[in-house]
């Protein structure tokens, strides 16, 4: 299967806010999150989805009320059970946050299960990103 890519938005809004005024960066994990689930939603049943481990969530520059949070994803590795999402937010065309977050395909019962999907990266990117998930700490 070749890598598919999701988007989704938001929309910044004061209850967004730290205390510095700008986007808090407990709800950026929220959204970032969720943008890897909903990749992961793509390829198995969404109650089979739970978050094993967020590899890290790096900032460019703050995000101000009003700017529009535009998320990519899309799951650049699998393993026997796992499925490892890249994912990025764009805001007015900059990279401001991007990271890599493992998910796992579990049963009923919270069990890890497999789910016999591999993924062939084609693009240079793809390819890329693919090999530095194979890097993470998982």
């Amino acid at each position: 299967m070749e890598v598919f890519t999701t988007t989704t938005q938001h929309l910044v809004k004061g209850e967004d806010l730290n205390h510095h005024g700008t986007l808090y960066a407990g709800r950026s994990a929220e959204w970032f999150v969720e943008a890897g689930f909903i990749a992961a939603a793509h390829l198995v049943p969404p109650k089979n989805i739970v978050c094993l481990k967020i590899h890290g969530m790096s900032f460019t520059r703050p995000v101000w009320p009003g700017e529009i949070a535009n998320f990519e994803s899309k799951i650049v590795l699998t393993g026997h059970s796992r499925l490892v999402a890249f994912v990025r937010m764009h805001v007015k065309g900059e990279e401001v946050i991007r990271g890599f977050i493992t998910f796992v395909n579990v049963d009923a019962n919270g069990h890890s299960m497999p789910h016999g999907i591999t993924i062939e990266a084609v693009t240079p990117e793809d390819k890329a990103l693919q090999e530095e998930a194979r890097r993470l700490d998982t």
